[in-house]
């Protein structure tokens, strides 16, 4: 059975980006490999072995065209009020909280936030299939 180990951005900033995945989603830098061309940082919390990779070119001085394709990657959280609040006190600029209902029925609660490189990230309450 295949195993989900880990999502890839391309990052501009290597710092900026790991202050806000360390900031707005508590994950610590696992690893750092560095190569002539380019540098990994992988970033995971003790929630889950699951990593980001901030993948960052060197030499790369404009902001990726993130295009039409991209969708985004999810977080759940135990209290969504509260981290809603921590990443607003955090000057993370998230958005308003969504209530997302189908036949009468909660099916989640959750909020979008963006990293530097305007990425889009959501952020949903532990609920239901989003444990």
């Amino acid at each position: 059975m295949a195993k989900a180990i880990h999502m890839m951005v391309r990052v501009l900033d290597e710092q900026r980006s790991v202050r806000f995945y360390e900031k707005a989603f508590g994950l610590d830098v696992a690893d750092r490999l560095d190569f002539e061309d380019f540098t990994l940082v992988y970033m995971s919390n003790a929630e889950c072995a699951f990593e980001v990779e901030l993948t960052v070119n060197k030499g790369r001085t404009e902001p990726y065209d993130l295009g039409d394709g991209y969708g985004h990657i999810a977080f759940s959280v135990d209290d969504l009020d509260r981290e809603h609040a921590r990443f607003t006190a955090a000057g993370l600029s998230p958005r308003k909280i969504v209530e997302f209902n189908r036949d009468g029925a909660l099916l989640a609660r959750f909020f979008f936030v963006a990293d530097p490189d305007g990425y889009q990230i959501e952020v949903l309450q532990r609920h239901g299939r989003f444990k």
